[in-house]
């Protein structure tokens, strides 16, 4: 219903590009928590990043859908690399081109279209996650100059060496009732005051860039403001609101690729004389992940549809984000259930996909913040 013939040739180009590139890298990357800039550089030569940009910007201008294909696809073989094309498209260049002026424009993102050059997106802090208002980061206006103090932390592609920087959330002024007033700006890397950290340690994505982020008295010029003064909350929430759509492919592709995984292994493994996939009870699981799968598939391409075409998307992007989230926790906890023993060991590419598939229902609003924001929706 949602797909053509275009869709198709990005698919199949797209997955050819993971299992010959991603595939035989993934695992000694995820072992040394070790970034890829030449997994990402050619991430950029296939046209990956700013798909859905026109092509002054240096985009290929697809639709919505094209993009949510490759990061499906991507996802199905690795979600590190996935998760820093998903970020650096819709939370790095999103808020750019969509709030962005025509000099902004124009001065950033024909280099963030390549792959050698990454830009992230400050909302997260220590005390303010689910929360957003919780932001404590502050900026104020002093000699033409905005002062930046605060710090931000979970910041996707921010601290590689070729992060350009950031889009921070700051608190701007608040009201007679302290009530906060929200802005964005834009902070590039090498401004005095500007630090970044990477994080180590992770449980999942360990080869993608996580970091904080520390702003100390750092100071940018007026002009790099994005929007409007106050707009910051209605940039951010349309961001996640995108941003979510990514986040749903992540699983959607996530729990693909963990049904192959469950499927071929039920098919070689043979346990009492035949394979595994000859009892009725894996026979069963393997059924019930494929169905999720494919409605995961439709709730997610129909919210592209919506998107693509004007018209209201955001309920159904928080429904396409909460379900493909769960399933892909589902299907991985499932796939590892059928490799018994040896889904446990990180000889096999499931441990590392159900490791990967825990931050989907925490990342860019939890599962219980969808769920708030589906209520709303329907009327509650």
């Amino acid at each position: 219903m949602f797909e053509n013939e275009e869709h198709d040739l990005i698919r199949k180009t797209v997955r050819d590009f993971a299992e010959r590139e991603i595939k035989p890298r993934a695992k000694e990357l995820d072992e040394n928590s070790q970034f890829s800039y030449e997994l990402t550089a050619m991430m950029g030569e296939l046209g990956l990043f700013g798909m859905y940009l026109p092509e002054k910007y240096g985009g290929q201008h697809l639709d919505t859908l094209s993009y949510i294909i490759a990061v499906e696809e991507i996802a199905r073989i690795d979600s590190s690399q996935a998760a820093t094309l998903a970020a650096h498209n819709s939370l790095g260049i999103g808020p750019l081109y969509y709030y962005g002026t025509e000099e902004q424009k124009m001065k950033y993102l024909p280099q963030l279209c390549t792959g050698k050059a990454l830009w992230a997106f400050g909302l997260t802090e220590p005390e303010a996650g689910s929360d957003s208002r919780g932001t404590k980061t502050k900026a104020y206006i002093e000699n033409g100059e905005w002062v930046i103090d605060g710090s931000k932390i979970f910041i996707t592609n921010a601290a590689s060496d070729i992060s350009l920087g950031c889009t921070a959330q700051v608190v701007t002024d608040t009201n007679k009732d302290g009530e906060k007033k929200f802005t964005t700006i834009i902070v590039e890397k090498g401004t005095p005051g500007y630090k970044t950290v990477p994080m180590h340690g992770k449980m999942m994505w360990r080869a993608s860039d996580t970091a904080e982020i520390y702003f100390d008295n750092c100071r940018v010029p007026q002009s790099n403001l994005l929007g409007q003064i106050g707009h910051g909350s209605k940039i951010m929430l349309s961001t996640l609101d995108n941003g979510r759509l990514s986040i749903a492919a992540m699983g959607l592709g996530l729990a693909q690729g963990a049904f192959e995984l469950a499927l071929k292994y039920s098919q070689e493994r043979k346990q009492f004389g035949k394979p595994l996939c000859k009892f009725q009870i894996n026979a069963f699981k393997l059924a019930d992940m494929a169905t999720k799968i494919e409605l995961a598939r439709n709730l997610l391409y129909k919210a592209c549809w919506l998107k693509d075409n004007k018209k209201p998307f955001a309920k159904e992007a928080a429904m396409s984000k909460l379900y493909c989230s769960e399933i892909a926790k589902q299907v991985s906890d499932e796939a590892v259930q059928i490799h018994g023993g040896y889904g446990l060991m990180k000889d096999y590419d499931i441990e590392r996909f159900y490791r990967d598939q825990r931050l989907l229902q925490i990342g860019e609003g939890t599962s219980e913040i969808q769920r708030l924001v589906i209520s709303r929706y329907i009327g509650c």
